[in-house]
């Protein structure tokens, strides 16, 4: 992918679920809410200085969040950050920046 360059949409992989999954308790912090649902069902990314993960998640009810993830270079040592992130969305919702 071009560096700067945002992904087409992809069907989630175990791979993002674990991106997910680790800025959960950010995300449940923020909201002040605990999520019982937590599948990722889609993804972008886009490469700049680390990776951005635009992920959208089914948190359950019918209900979807947009998160923004921010992956750093692997050379800075700095754990995910989700850095935005966007609730009451439904599935048809288009997965874009938040």
């Amino acid at each position: 992918m071009m560096t700067g360059g945002l992904s087409d949409t992809k069907p989630a992989t175990a791979e993002i679920q674990e991106i997910a999954d680790k800025v959960k308790s950010q995300l449940e912090e923020k909201e002040n809410r605990k999520f019982s649902v937590f599948k990722a069902v889609s993804y972008r990314s886009q490469v700049v200085a680390g990776t951005i993960y635009y992920i959208k998640v089914d948190v359950g009810d019918g209900e979807f969040i947009h998160m923004t993830v921010l992956e750093p270079l692997p050379h800075e040592n700095k754990p995910l950050s989700l850095q935005d992130y966007q609730t009451k969305k439904t599935k048809d919702d288009e997965l874009e920046d938040c």
